[in-house]
């Protein structure tokens, strides 16, 4: 009953780890949009100079400069996506595992 029950607390452990990594991935998902957006707003400027927030103040930016970092913060964020997908599916992995055992030991 003991390894069940360690079994049954790994599994719930794996359970609230993989909700902690999809709460994160749609967070990274949703700036990654936001990001898209500003670049595609950034193609259609037709000034040298654009407007970036920094805190509570806005400063005025030359457009590639903010363009090159928006691409730069996108790229980081894809990675942490692709990061958050590959802890996702491990995680998926070993839920399975767990539950095959759970079940096994549940007979």
């Amino acid at each position: 009953m003991a390894e069940e029950e360690n079994l049954a607390e790994q599994f719930q452990f794996y359970q609230q780890q993989m909700q902690s990594v999809m709460i994160q991935k749609e967070s990274m998902m949703l700036q990654d949009a936001e990001v898209g957006r500003a670049l595609e707003e950034l193609k259609n400027v037709n000034q040298k100079n654009a407007y970036k927030i920094i805190g509570n103040i806005m400063v005025s930016k030359p457009v590639e400069e903010l363009r090159k970092e928006l691409e730069e913060a996108k790229e980081s964020i894809e990675l942490s996506i692709k990061s958050l997908e590959k802890s996702e599916e491990r995680i998926g992995a070993k839920l399975k595992e767990l539950q095959g055992k759970l079940k096994i030991a549940g007979e």
